[in-house]
């Protein structure tokens, strides 16, 4: 059952991640979305890049300490999300997608102890 626990939430994290670096570099309206809450250019597609690195990390057959690091990364990304919206005001819609993707993520690396072979 753990398996199955894992990589479900592992994979819908992973292709979350995926869409929203995808959005981040196509869709003019994000981009507009993180001039108006006061980030650079290149604060978006940096993390573009980082989503999809981590992305691939978490579902790659790779090393236990890569996999953390990718973790740890998302778990920044969900918190300072939440914080950005709550800063900017954005109704309750916008500010708790992190938390759940944040909830999800939490459930995989718990999960992930139980699941992986190395």
């Amino acid at each position: 059952m753990d398996i199955i626990i894992y990589w479900t939430t592992t994979g819908i994290v992973s292709a979350m991640m995926l869409f929203s670096a995808f959005m981040y570099v196509t869709k003019p309206e994000v981009k507009e979305g993180f001039t108006q809450m006061g980030f650079r250019a290149f604060f978006r597609v940096e993390l573009a890049v980082a989503k999809v690195i981590g992305a691939i990390v978490l579902i790659a057959p790779l090393n236990l300490l890569i996999k953390e690091w990718a973790y740890a990364g998302f778990t920044i990304v969900f918190i300072s999300a939440f914080i950005a919206h709550t800063a900017e005001g954005h109704p309750v819609a916008k500010r708790m997608p992190p938390l759940v993707f944040l909830i999800l993520l939490a459930v995989s690396y718990l999960t992930l102890k139980e699941v992986i072979v190395f």
